[in-house]
């Protein structure tokens, strides 16, 4: 028999979280070949059957694109609603380059191991632990929580959390506070000194496709007006520039904090510098002080002594909160009259910044706290996107919050999309500990 109280929902957890990571859901990014994300959600809508919750399935813009919702109705129906999402997507993985199999939900050496392990089928489990737990114990929140179990995230969303937003608002209704992935993980930064990074800011993603037009002839003559070169040229200008040093309130509330608990120090003239003694750490932090635009593909031509018409490129961008309009003066500048660019469609995937502070902040940390005590919130930026980007659109605060003990030596931030990801047993059901607690207190 399992236990009630805070700790009750740690007694399935990793079993769950198992059960889903044998749940192929690779999304490729097409619709022909995505595949498993019906099978996981009619698996989560059973579990939550299972305990008495009431379902709806969504299918969202495509076959066998399925989203499960539950509600579980608060105390005080007054207040907004608390959302609580995640996705059930996984980027894909060749079993060839993993050292146990990436769809086998392998446990050992301490470590469920397996595709979604950390991104994010183990916030999933604990959010299905979670509510399993308070609909058996009949645990009444705070406020009304919405569980929202997603598609596509993988992919933008677009199948996803943006059709959702745009298209079933009402599934939303009444939340005005959200959180789903990426925070809410440790980074253990010396004896007793264990941050625990709250996501508060996400960059904008988009993709750019530069064109360049040119003379069409024959690969033996002269050529002064040569496409493919003038689009290798605007690339290698973007690829090679630095934008901007940009010290948005997130970073620099987390860099005071870091000054705060070390004594290390972050001056201006050498932010870069100092952030890059950080170790793993600087991967994440580093990608959040500056816009990028990082060429990813090249296109041109079909035959080797064809000069062609037309040459292409795609660019990967992210770009800070508030720098949207000045990246994109300062990418014109750039690429020159000869380059043209658009916006790769769908491409509404924009930054976001919220503060840290308010009551949410505080049961967050309060949740920690009860489980670590050496627990310090703090909050972060993350240079990727979740699906707290379609969220915002519809006025929610959002944080990313799917909490986690991580061992000190471990590169976490390598395990996101890696091969042989994989997330601690027990760190697994701390974070079952402490959603439970704060779902209790939000």
């Amino acid at each position: 028999m399992t236990g009630t109280g805070p700790t009750a929902a740690e007694d399935e957890v990793v079993n769950l979280a198992a059960e889903l990571i044998r749940i192929d859901t690779s999304n490729t990014g097409d619709l022909a070949t995505t595949v498993g994300e019906r099978e996981a959600a009619e698996y989560v809508a059973a579990k939550l059957a299972e305990v008495g919750f009431e379902t709806e399935t969504v299918e969202s813009g495509a076959p066998d694109r399925h989203n499960v919702f539950a509600r579980l109705r608060g105390a005080d129906q007054a207040r907004g609603a608390l959302l609580v999402h995640g996705h059930l997507d996984v980027v894909p993985a060749d079993a060839a380059e993993w050292s146990v199999h990436p769809f086998a939900g392998a446990i050992q050496d301490g470590y469920l191991w397996g595709r979604g392990a950390v991104d994010m089928k183990d916030m999933v489990a604990m959010t299905l632990a979670v509510a399993r737990r308070f609909k058996r114990d009949s645990v009444t929140p705070p406020r009304d929580i919405v569980f929202a179990f997603l598609a596509d995230e993988e992919a933008g969303g677009y199948y996803g959390a943006q059709w959702l937003v745009k298209n079933r608002p009402d599934l939303f209704e009444g939340c005005t506070e959200a959180i789903g992935e990426v925070g809410g993980f440790s980074l253990t930064l010396g004896e007793d000194v264990r941050l625990y990074l709250i996501e508060t800011a996400e960059k904008g993603i988009a993709w750019m496709r530069l064109r360049a037009r040119g003379k069409a002839g024959h690969g033996s003559f002269l050529h002064s007006d040569n496409a493919v070169t003038k689009v290798a040229e605007a690339v290698a200008r973007l690829g090679n520039h630095t934008f901007p040093l940009v010290m948005t309130d997130t970073v620099t509330q987390f860099l005071a904090a870091l000054t705060e608990l070390t004594g290390l120090e972050f001056p201006p003239d050498d932010l870069e510098g100092s952030i890059a003694k950080l170790g793993p750490l600087s991967r994440i932090v580093g990608a959040t002080v500056r816009d990028t635009a990082n060429p990813t593909m090249l296109s041109a031509g079909y035959k080797a002594n064809v000069i062609p018409s037309v040459a292409e490129a795609v660019v990967d961008c992210r770009v800070l909160p508030g720098r949207q309009e000045a990246f994109e003066r300062e990418v014109d500048e750039l690429l020159g009259p000869d380059v043209t660019r658009e916006w790769v469609v769908p491409t509404d995937l924009p930054a976001w910044e919220t503060d840290f502070d308010g009551d949410l902040i505080e049961a967050m940390t309060a949740a920690l706290q009860a489980e670590d005590p050496d627990a310090r919130t703090v909050p972060y930026m993350l240079s990727g996107g979740t699906d707290a980007k379609a969220f915002n659109k519809l006025g929610m605060r959002c944080f990313g919050f799917a909490p986690l003990r991580l061992p000190p030596d471990l590169d976490f931030a390598s395990l996101f999309h890696g091969v042989d990801e994989r997330v601690p047993v027990d760190a697994l059901r701390f974070g079952a500990r402490v959603l439970d607690r704060f779902l209790r207190t939000c």
